[in-house]
C-alpha cells in the first residue's frame, strides 16, 4: 500500500465514522420509530453483552469447555447470585472476579 492510499484509506474510515455517530444529531427533530422497534431495542444492550460474555464462560479456544472444574463456571454462579442479591453491577463484576481468582490461586483450577 502506498503513502497514498494509506492517507486516502484513513480519511474514508474518519468520514464514515463521522457520518455514522453524528446520524442521530443531523435531524431537526426526533425521528419517529414504532413502537415494536422500540420495545425491541431495549433488549439490545443486554443480547450484545450476552453475545461477548457467553462464549467466554463455556468455550476455551473454540471448543466448549469438557470438565465442570473451570473456575468460570463457580465464579459465574457466585456473580449471578450477587446480582439477584443487591442489583449493584460493579459488585458483581468485582465478586465473580473474587470467585474467579480465588478458585483459580486456591484450588488450581
Amino acid at each position: 500500500m502506498t503513502t497514498l492510499e494509506g492517507v486516502i484509506a484513513i480519511l474514508g474510515m474518519a468520514l464514515i465514522t463521522l457520518v455514522t455517530r453524528a446520524f442521530f444529531l443531523l435531524p431537526d427533530r426526533e425521528l419517529p420509530l414504532p413502537a415494536w422497534l422500540q420495545q425491541g431495542l431495549r433488549y439490545a444492550p443486554l443480547a450484545a453483552l450476552v453475545a461477548v460474555i457467553a462464549p467466554e464462560i463455556v468455550m476455551t479456544q473454540g471448543q466448549l469447555i469438557s470438565t465442570w472444574r473451570d473456575a468460570r463456571l463457580p465464579a459465574v454462579v457466585v456473580a449471578t447470585a450477587y446480582f439477584y442479591w443487591r442489583r449493584d453491577i460493579l459488585g458483581t463484576i468485582l465478586t465473580g472476579t473474587a470467585a474467579f481468582l480465588l478458585i483459580r490461586l486456591g484450588l488450581g483450577w
